[in-house]
């Protein structure tokens, strides 16, 4: 689709949008990053802010930010007191973003602002979520690209979702999909698997990408192992929130025919082959296996009571709802009504 058609299919709609920019010591780069933002931005006939969350940078970021937003409404600036990690800077840009829509985008100058509006055209296909896939990435083929497209694969086969490039930061949101999640770590890349879980309708469309023009990435091979045990997080998350019983539990009970087996198997050895019981360490095994799968089930109880008071104590349901049709007013008002007709 050409930028053009894009604006075209834009100007059907007038929801807002908010750029989210995560900087972590990118003061050469966000002079010209704000400039494009800008052009690209105020061609649609969406009303627009650019929020930039200064990360902890070292470097002058905060006062290029501070020149920058002087006479510019559209620039709002979040600045943290140290460095929290890219995950706190987006959740940060969503909970002080004001728009319908929210785009994401790094200040490396590597993400194409001219994508905004292909991305924004895709979301008006009836999309939840648009994600970026730098299809031909300008980036060290082994030390970055191999691993990214591993990485990708791996996670795409646990999580169901079939994406190619989860590391993209250039992606859009309609805001009721990221508006309760709540990120930590190195999760900010997972953001589509979360959404999905509420059911957005998620997409991917190829995005431009450029070789980084100053500094050096941040990125280390230290981040995969993050990754990985945040991944692991995710899953539990998606599979056993909210029956953590099934996850503990049933790791209880295998644990526990396990220590039976293991004293069948010592008692079949004392039976046949004479071999006395104290002479091997099965008993001892067995009995830490059947120690730790009743502690498991324990821990699988106590998890349980802990998912159903943040369920009550915070109003959540274990559901979500994306449309009514034909319900008059609120839940409350409607139990009202029923009181008022019992009573009649």
């Amino acid at each position: 689709m050409s930028i053009d058609a894009a604006s075209a299919m834009i100007s059907q709609s007038s929801s807002g949008v908010s750029v989210i920019v995560p900087v972590f010591n990118e003061e050469r780069s966000l002079p010209l990053l704000l400039q494009k933002l800008l052009e690209v931005l105020s061609r649609l006939p969406n009303r627009f802010e650019i929020v930039l969350v200064n990360d902890g940078s070292m470097d002058r970021s905060l006062g290029v930010l501070r020149e920058l937003a002087l006479d510019k409404p559209e620039i709002k600036v979040v600045d943290f007191r140290r460095n929290y990690g890219q995950t706190a800077a987006l959740m940060a840009g969503i909970d002080h973003a004001s728009n319908e829509i929210i785009i994401m985008i790094d200040a490396d100058l590597q993400n194409d602002p001219e994508d905004i509006p292909l991305l924004l055209a895709k979301l008006q296909e009836g999309y939840d979520v648009v994600s970026g896939w730098r299809r031909e990435r300008k980036d060290s083929e082994l030390r970055r690209n191999w691993i990214s497209r591993v990485a990708n694969r791996f996670i795409s086969y646990v999580s169901g979702v079939k994406l190619h490039d989860y590391g993209c930061t250039l992606k859009a949101y309609r805001r009721s999909v990221v508006s309760d999640i709540r990120l930590y770590g190195e999760m900010h890349r997972f953001i589509p698997i979360y959404a999905e879980w509420q059911g957005a309708r998620i997409t991917e469309l190829p995005v431009t990408h450029h070789a980084r023009q100053f500094g050096a990435s941040n990125y280390g091979l230290e981040r995969i192992f993050k990754v990985i045990l945040d991944l692991l997080v995710v899953i539990f998350l998606r599979k056993y929130f909210a029956k953590p019983i099934y996850l503990f539990g049933g790791f209880g009970m295998i644990s526990i025919l396990a220590s039976f087996a293991t004293i069948g198997v010592a008692i079949l050895l004392r039976l046949f082959a004479h071999l006395s019981l104290i002479l091997t360490p099965l008993p001892l095994l067995a009995a830490l296996l059947f120690l730790v799968g009743i502690i498991s089930i324990l821990l699988g109880l106590v998890a349980e009571v802990l998912v159903r008071t943040y369920y009550e104590s915070q109003d959540a349901r274990a559901y979500l709802v994306r449309e009514l049709i034909n319900f008059d007013g609120s839940p409350a008002r409607r139990r009202e009504k029923d009181v008022a007709r019992c009573a009649g």
